[in-house]
């Protein structure tokens, strides 16, 4: 991400302008950052998991919204667009725009070189502060990793690695189950269809 501007702007400056950006922005404290586009494997691994959770919640109160719903951490002043947001309560809104969600249950982001870092630290810090928040799941896009964060009673986080290509992703929190190898080909993970055509 870079910053778009360097006017600091309020909220609702940054709202108006971005629901006519061509664009998606993230806001914090003022500041604009744009943000960039998804690669090919990395829209593929995002629209995997989105179908399949959907499919599994089709019948109860979850749904799942994927990257054109904004986020916002009211604690931090964060506003975000998650690769994968579900919410299972009363969907509950910045304002009437409806554009704006404020209690996802459980987030995803898919990994990559330029976002990692900020995904496993600082943006996981702004999650950890969304009291809906029950899971947090960080999905690689070059080789089957999948890392569930758990907020335990205590108010900590387990962590709970998927890293293995006969292995479900489970959700705690969530009647969803997604095996890792439906959410990719990771053409060099032992087992995979190209693997064995190819060696």
């Amino acid at each position: 991400m870079s910053t778009a501007s360097t006017r600091r702007l309020s909220p609702q400056e940054y709202l108006a302008q971005e629901r006519k950006a061509d664009f998606r922005s993230e806001y914090l404290r003022g500041e604009v950052f744009a943000m960039a586009g998804a690669s090919y494997e990395r829209t593929l691994i995002k629209d995997n998991l989105a179908r399949k959770a959907g499919n599994q919640l089709e019948a109860g109160p979850c749904r799942v919204l994927t990257s054109d719903m904004r986020v916002k951490v009211a604690a931090t002043g964060l506003y975000t667009y998650p690769d994968i947001a579900i919410v299972c309560d009363e969907p509950q809104f910045e304002d009437a725009a409806l554009d704006t969600l404020l209690n996802p249950r459980a987030l995803m982001e898919v990994l990559s070189d330029s976002t990692e870092k900020y995904d496993r630290g600082a943006k996981f810090g702004h999650y950890r502060q969304l009291p809906s928040l029950q899971e947090y799941i960080l999905v690689a896009q070059d080789k089957p990793l999948v890392e569930r964060y758990c907020r335990q009673p205590d108010g900590s986080w387990l962590l709970t690695v998927f890293d293995q290509m006969f292995q479900e992703l489970g959700f705690t929190s969530i009647p969803v189950r997604i095996p890792l190898a439906e959410i990719t080909n990771f053409p060099d993970a032992p087992g995979s269809p190209a693997r064995g055509k190819g060696s």
